[in-house]
């Protein structure tokens, strides 16, 4: 798919939100797509769901307005959402669907566990789940996280 018409880039704060943002914005242009990035807030179980969480939206406000100028810089309008769920890939497949979107674009961190490489839990659910098109954009080897 080249051409998709609506492009959902779930953010997190991390090394590659600036890189999966471009490309989203480089893949809108020609087409006229609309990018919309989200960032969901995971609440514990322990917690009601519409729970006040100041300090974790106070961090997604933060990313979402660097998404929105690493966007800008490029010329691209995005539309920006704060979600809160009690799983992060269930939130970004059920918004996929209700924002009927063609293509979820995300970006993951090089991460270790136990000395092997680790996708974690969030993106092999949205793999196995998204109706759209998946684009994974994984941080180079030997980024920030690649120790851990």
């Amino acid at each position: 798919m080249l051409d998709p018409k609506k492009i959902l880039v779930p953010v997190n704060g991390g090394p590659v939100d600036a890189t999966v943002v471009a490309l989203a914005s480089q893949l809108a242009k020609p087409a006229k797509s609309r990018v919309y990035a989200i960032y969901v807030i995971e609440v514990r179980r322990t917690l009601p769901l519409d729970a006040d969480m100041p300090t974790e939206r106070h961090e997604a406000d933060v990313v979402l307005d660097q998404v929105e100028h690493t966007a800008g810089e490029l010329d691209q309008e995005i539309e920006t959402e704060i979600l809160q769920a009690r799983d992060i890939g269930t939130a970004i497949v059920e918004e996929a669907v209700e924002a009927n979107v063609d293509l979820i674009l995300m970006g993951i961190p090089y991460r270790r566990k136990f000395g092997e490489f680790d996708l974690g839990r969030t993106v092999p659910y949205v793999l196995k789940n998204a109706p759209c098109e998946v684009w994974v954009c994984r941080e180079a080897l030997g980024g920030r996280n690649s120790t851990k």
